[in-house]
């Protein structure tokens, strides 16, 4: 029977409901079903599962990227090692969050034996990372990550600078992600990028959108990195936005500001908190979800390189609102594949 794109999801097909085998497509989807440093509230180990079954009440035709579905989406199973990780790196990362910080334990033997259990558990979702998405470019198509938390995609970027050499960065997010070792985590989610810019050479610029919550020692960080970092933040762009000027010159100055190869890495509480309310750290302001697909649409149009991306920190919901924030990660995460040529 053909595939009918208008029709309802048939019972056992693949995510937003498509018929596709990985080799039919071009876009594979890794899911990374980890949380254990997340430092507020969890919840973003269960978004893969949720925005998978989210994504079967997506429409399939898009008015500006067109019929998305076409390349091709395939989505791996959950990894049952990575959720074995979670479930040891959660139990050792707990004791150290709840005082605040590796520095904070009154027995600082054990919690230095913890902590290296929780850097342990990280390091070996970075290699599965890592070598599922080399996997998927020697294959010739396109990785995205479902997270999990924002510590997750560090291997798929390591595999996307190797693979091609010199890579910008769009980083979607409400955080700068530029602390070291955020409660002594080494992979914390929190310093996500602060990794990505000191642990992977050939990464030449990360251009950060929808930041307006940050330390100190972040904003010096960023300072000190010079032209590697080129950061929006949120509060100016509501303000130029407000006096005047035009999202789409936002824009068109965002994305000349990117190389050639770009790897997109969005955390989905860049966005308005009512759009994402159970994510794991929210923050007031942010992009409107008009706001952030307008940006996708630009970068497509751009003629730039999407070489792999991500996204991060879609957490399901509770009772009065369970499936909200999964619903609007699956219609981000359609957008995110139709950046794949």
């Amino acid at each position: 029977m053909p595939f009918d794109p208008d029709a309802a999801a048939a019972p056992g097909t693949g995510v937003f409901g498509l018929p596709f085998t990985r080799e039919e497509s071009r876009v594979i989807l890794l899911p990374v079903p980890f949380d254990a440093t997340t430092s507020y509230r969890r919840g973003t180990a269960a978004g893969p599962a949720a925005i998978r079954e989210a994504s079967a009440q997506v429409d399939l035709f898009d008015r500006a990227f067109g019929r998305i579905y076409e390349r091709g989406i395939f989505m791996e199973e959950l990894p049952p090692e990575v959720i074995e990780a979670n479930e040891t790196a959660r139990t050792a990362a707990d004791p150290i969050i709840e005082v605040g910080g590796i520095e904070n334990m009154s027995n600082q033997a054990a919690g230095r034996a913890l902590l290296a259990k929780v850097n342990a558990a990280c390091e070996s979702v970075n290699e599965l990372v890592y070598a599922r998405t080399k996997r998927v470019l020697d294959e010739g198509k396109t990785p995205g990550l479902i997270g999990g938390e924002h510590s997750t995609p560090f291997g798929a970027i390591r595999a996307c600078a190797e693979y091609f050499g010199g890579l910008g960065i769009l980083h979607i997010d409400a955080h700068m992600d530029l602390r070291e070792a955020f409660e002594g985590f080494a992979w914390s989610h929190a310093s996500i990028m602060h990794n990505v810019l000191t642990r992977i050479p050939k990464i030449d610029k990360v251009v950060q959108v929808g930041i307006r919550d940050f330390g100190e020692r972040e904003l010096a960080f960023a300072k000190e990195a010079g032209e590697r970092i080129d950061v929006k933040f949120d509060d100016e762009l509501a303000e130029s936005l407000l006096n005047g000027a035009s999202w789409s010159a936002h824009c068109r100055q965002i994305i000349e500001r990117l190389p050639h190869r770009v790897y997109v890495t969005f955390d989905i509480d860049a966005l308005d908190p009512s759009l994402c309310p159970h994510t794991g750290t929210p923050v007031p302001g942010g992009l409107s979800y008009h706001q952030a697909t307008f940006l996708l649409d630009a970068l497509r149009r751009s003629g730039k390189h999407i070489v792999g991306f991500d996204l991060v920190e879609v957490a399901p919901g509770g009772d009065s609102a369970p499936e909200w924030d999964a619903n609007v990660g699956a219609r981000v995460l359609y957008k995110l594949c139709g950046l794949a040529k």
